[in-house]
């Protein structure tokens, strides 16, 4: 009878283990899916979603003419770029422009210049009209994009995105003020090893 009834329980446990299923490898995945895309970078080459699958990538949104929070945002990218390789990591990184009629690539170019930036494993990326960037922005990861008729400056979210090989946006972390270097790595360490 005790037999019996020890082998119900460990049949009962293992049912239990068995549905709750795959957890994520990043706690509380934000799982917005990256909308289709084929956009220039700063070399003039096309950059498209489907180069970018199978590959982990940290995306961010800036433009050239910023002057508050796309110059530091750029310098943490710049940080964490450094901190990939030093990692040994196969990771992408891609800069869309959120003011894409005055953002060419040459000017985006220039933008990146002061910065210690190798363009190997980094994407700034125009090409596409206003209205379609915002939508993007929107769409795929869930910020806001805008540039008021009254300002130059344009109105736009200051986190870096975590998307994994799929297409998937898992998390975003603050790209302004003290970016959480650490936790970005072992997150990408974790989606990385899917």
């Amino acid at each position: 009878m005790k037999k019996k009834m020890l082998w119900s329980l460990i049949g009962a446990t293992i049912l239990i283990l068995s549905a709750c299923g795959q957890k994520s490898p990043i706690e509380n995945p934000l799982n917005y899916e990256v909308q289709s895309f084929e956009y220039t970078n700063q070399d003039n080459d096309q950059v498209s979603l489907e180069d970018l699958k199978g590959t982990v990538w940290v995306a961010d949104f800036i433009f050239t003419s910023c002057d508050t929070v796309c110059p530091p945002m750029t310098a943490h990218m710049t940080e964490l770029q450094q901190i990939l390789e030093n990692e040994g990591l196969n990771t992408r990184i891609v800069s869309f422009s959120v003011d894409p009629e005055i953002d060419t690539p040459d000017k985006l170019k220039e933008f990146a210049e002061p910065y210690s930036i190798s363009f190997e494993n980094w994407d700034f990326l125009t090409g596409y009209s206003q209205k379609e960037i915002e939508e993007f922005a929107k769409d795929s990861f869930k910020t806001i994009v805008q540039k008021p008729k009254s300002t130059e400056q344009v109105i736009h979210g200051t986190y870096f995105y975590l998307v994994d090989q799929n297409g998937t946006v898992l998390k975003d972390y603050n790209g302004v003020e003290n970016p959480p270097y650490d936790q970005m790595i072992a997150d990408i360490k974790a989606i990385s090893q899917e």
